[in-house]
């Protein structure tokens, strides 16, 4: 493994949620006003997931106000306090820009009803045998 590997390897978070295009979800950014900083929640659709490793980034739309608002962010960054997946879109497409010429009710996505896997079932279903032997 070489030096660059090494530092992106150590910038990764190691909690990151599995997003696709489609999935509802809320951002928790961190934004600097002046001196202060807060935390920014922005709620939309995932339209895009691009790259790979520390350079993925996601881009979320929703539209406030009647206008449409979209923003791109890096899975990995520091200005980033936690992503929330709020449900699972049943899409058939990776890039969502067909969506800017939608409103209202055109612009709904179907909630994907299958399973979506993710780490955390399997490390409980290793968990519940122990549980079960003692």
């Amino acid at each position: 493994m070489n030096v660059i590997q090494q530092l992106e390897k150590e910038q990764q978070k190691e909690k990151v949620p599995a997003l696709r295009a489609g999935d509802t979800v809320k951002v928790h950014a961190k934004v600097v006003e002046g001196t202060r900083e807060r935390i920014q929640v922005f709620e939309g659709i995932v339209i895009r997931v691009t790259g790979g490793g520390l350079r993925q980034n996601f881009t979320v739309r929703r539209v406030t106000h009647g206008v449409g608002v979209e923003r791109t962010f890096m899975i990995h960054s520091p200005r980033i306090d936690k992503i929330d997946v709020l449900r699972h879109g049943d899409v058939r497409q990776g890039r969502l820009y067909y969506l800017r010429g939608k409103v209202g009710k055109e612009a709904r996505i179907r909630e994907r009803r299958r399973l979506v896997r993710e780490e955390e079932p399997e490390a409980e279903a290793s968990a519940a045998p122990e549980e079960a032997s003692e």
